[in-house]
């Protein structure tokens, strides 16, 4: 997958916080708290990303997750309904996400860490479903994995040497 940097300085991004995990670790004195966060931010603009934070306290969690997914951000390519361009199956791990392009007034029909993905990137029309692990980490990883594998028609057509119109028929 490849990364392309993305300027984040006049982005308007929005959090969402996805989980928090309370991660326990014994030792001598007694037991260590820390916390995990899973953070998707976006512009609802096609830009999206996620990112994991750890720290002793939940609001220090949730920034180091903030921080980190602002470094992760990927461009979404979404067609004139704000849906996107064609249908797709998003792999991160075990967990998989198929992503169906759908028309106008749908709505994000999605789960839980799909919608929050989708909503942020600024789709309004789709149709998800998680297979797989429901693992909310990976589902949230296979779903930005799959909506930046997305290529729009004039992309494809550059590639193949066509014009739009003979892609889209």
């Amino acid at each position: 997958m490849k990364r392309t940097i993305i300027d984040v300085s006049n982005l308007e991004l929005t959090e969402k916080v996805v989980s928090i995990k309370r991660v326990t670790k014994v030792v001598k004195g007694g037991r260590n708290f820390r916390f995990t966060a899973l953070v998707v931010v976006g512009d609802g603009n096609g830009h999206v990303g996620a990112g994991l934070g750890k720290a002793a306290e939940i609001p220090e969690a949730i920034r180091k997750g903030k921080e980190d997914a602002t470094k992760n951000l990927v461009n979404v390519a979404l067609d004139e309904n704000n849906s996107i361009t064609h249908d797709f199956l998003g792999k991160f791990g075990s967990a998989s996400v198929l992503l169906k392009r759908a028309p106008e007034g749908t709505g994000v029909i999605a789960g839980g860490p799909a919608r929050s993905v989708c909503e942020l990137a600024g789709i309004k029309n789709i149709r998800t479903k998680s297979l797989g692990s429901n693992n909310k980490q990976n589902v949230v990883l296979a779903t930005i994995a799959g909506l930046s594998q997305l290529k729009t028609p004039e992309e494809v057509a550059k590639k193949r040497g066509k014009s739009v119109d003979e892609v889209l028929s």
